[in-house]
């Protein structure tokens, strides 16, 4: 599957992967262990600075943010009513509190900054460069070759279901909430994982024959310049200035 967001030319596409792969991963951490709404809408700021940094227009945002927000509107509708604490209004069963209120908006400030930081620092790399930047900071190459391979070929997984999916109703399947239909969807998840595993040891033959080493290869050159260190020492010194703000909040 194409990305378009890795043909850019902006100030984060020049950076070192390395170096946006460590800030990704520390400044989405920092968001998630947040305390309080005003750290997390920080982050969530941030994610959006990234994301003009990064050039990312509004159309190739979106579809990672919509499978987000409907996550967050199920978060939004449930959570409210689930508390038994600081209930603000309600009639017989159904009762809003604060608390889940205060949760959900948690959630979502998080959630939401998690996501834009990612986009910004780690979608707009190609592949190939990702691959070579966690095995240079040492990740353990099963885990690199697991999320390469993930990646690559679980668009080729779906249309693989798509193409049995679509034979079955060739032949009268009507999907439904019935045992004959569980029956089929259960046939059609085990003919998936026997052609998922042959595929798998077809390319893993092809790869081999290839010449394949464990070597990550990318044409993708990354020249060192000044603003690598400025950007990692900038992106660390907002991320302790915010943990640092919000430990002082919890404890005060």
């Amino acid at each position: 599957m194409d990305n378009p967001l890795e043909s850019g030319t902006s100030f984060l596409h020049q950076l070192d992967p390395r170096i946006r792969i460590m800030c990704a991963v520390f400044l989405s951490f920092a968001a998630a262990l947040s305390h309080h709404p005003q750290v997390a809408g920080g982050y969530l700021i941030l994610g959006l600075v990234l994301v003009k940094l990064g050039q990312i227009s509004r159309q190739d945002l979106s579809p990672r943010i919509k499978p987000l927000l409907w996550f967050l509107l199920m978060i939004w509708v449930l959570l409210p009513l689930t508390f038994s604490q600081e209930i603000i209004a309600g009639a017989g069963w159904f009762k809003v509190s604060m608390a889940g209120i205060r949760l959900s908006a948690m959630i979502s400030l998080k959630s939401m900054a998690i996501v834009l930081i990612f986009t910004a620092l780690i979608a707009t790399m190609p592949l190939a460069s990702l691959g070579k930047a966690m095995h240079q900071l040492h990740v353990p190459d099963k885990l690199v070759f697991l999320l390469l391979m993930t990646y690559r070929y679980i668009f080729v997984i779906r249309e693989e279901y798509l193409r049995l999916l679509r034979a079955a109703r060739f032949r009268g399947f009507c999907p439904g909430t019935n045992l004959h239909s569980y029956r089929t969807f259960a046939f059609l998840a085990g003919m998936l994982f026997v052609r998922a595993s042959l595929r798998a040891r077809r390319v893993y033959q092809a790869m081999l024959c290839r010449g394949f080493a464990r070597t990550f290869y990318t044409l993708d050159v990354y020249l060192p310049n000044r603003w690598n260190p400025l950007f990692f020492v900038g992106m660390l010194t907002a991320g302790f200035c915010m943990t640092l703000i919000d430990m002082l909040w919890m404890y005060s």
